[in-house]
């Protein structure tokens, strides 16, 4: 359980790194709104409380890995990695243009702090469990963090790795799925209906935890520390969010998915958000 002032602190983070998303999209005039800023609570409890990492040498081997699966969140990742200090804040607004270290889809050989290229879905999930594996043949007692789509979880991969990760012992690994319940063309439900994956997941020998409100950082947190308990098995964690989250135009928004951000509407998020930081003093 988190204190009130840790809560406050990474709701804080949160709406910064919702902030710096709308700047990199309303300089870029277009991107990834609606996964990224889905995700971007977690993003806070990551970088904000959970992961044992150290922007100063980010490949330091003991270190906590997290795959951003779901690539094309990247922008709420390269948010938090630039408030955590891997690099300086003012080159966010290079996502995406020539020459840029902050490609569309997350790169390895880019970025300080991403542990995995990705953007094929499915396949940050296989390297990932691949890492800890390594990770777990070196004797490391570090934990490999894993941020599925729900749209993502429509791919034969993502099964093959739910049988893979319980059958080798995995037992630090914590996979999350961003249930925001719309995938690029549809709802989740009327394009591929995914079930009940935390019974599904129970099925192959995953310890689950379904989130309410994965927006929520008190929530979030409370689910790792539970997943952590479990020492035997690896933890799935459904995150029910919402897509476009916290942002006005974008919340509710059926084309949020990949969608123009002129700058005039990032500006007013950016006031919207800013207002929001505010009320948590």
């Amino acid at each position: 359980m988190i204190s009130n002032e840790k809560k406050r602190q990474l709701q804080e983070l949160a709406i910064n790194i919702r902030i710096q998303c709308m700047k990199q999209f309303g300089h870029l005039g277009v991107g990834h709104v609606g996964g990224s800023l889905s995700c971007c609570d977690l993003m806070a409890c990551l970088y904000g409380e959970i992961l044992n990492v150290d922007p100063k040498n980010p490949g330091w081997e003991e270190r906590d890995r997290f795959i951003m699966s779901k690539g094309h969140a990247g922008p709420a990742m390269y948010a938090a990695l630039a408030l955590k200090g891997y690099f300086p804040e003012e080159e966010l607004l290079t996502l995406n243009q020539p020459g840029t270290n902050l490609p569309s889809h997350t790169d390895m050989n880019r970025t300080p702090g991403v542990d995995m290229t990705t953007g094929s879905l499915g396949q940050g999930f296989s390297s990932g469990l691949g890492i800890a594996m390594g990770c777990q043949l070196k004797g490391l007692d570090n934990y490999t963090y894993i941020l599925l789509g729900d749209g993502e979880c429509d791919e034969g991969q993502v099964w093959e790795c739910a049988l893979f990760a319980p059958a080798k012992h995995l037992n630090r690994v914590i996979v999350f799925v961003d249930f925001n319940n719309r995938q690029l063309d549809g709802f989740i439900d009327e394009v591929l209906d995914l079930g009940n994956l935390c019974e599904k997941f129970e099925t192959f020998g995953w310890h689950t935890v379904d989130v309410a409100d994965g927006n929520d950082v008190e929530q979030i947190c409370s689910a790792v520390e539970a997943a952590k308990r479990v020492e035997e098995k690896p933890s799935l964690i459904v995150l029910r969010t919402v897509k476009g989250k916290g942002c006005a135009f974008s919340e509710g928004n059926p084309l949020n998915h990949n969608m123009p951000v002129p700058a005039e509407t990032a500006k007013e998020a950016i006031e919207e958000l800013e207002k929001r930081k505010a009320d948590l003093a």
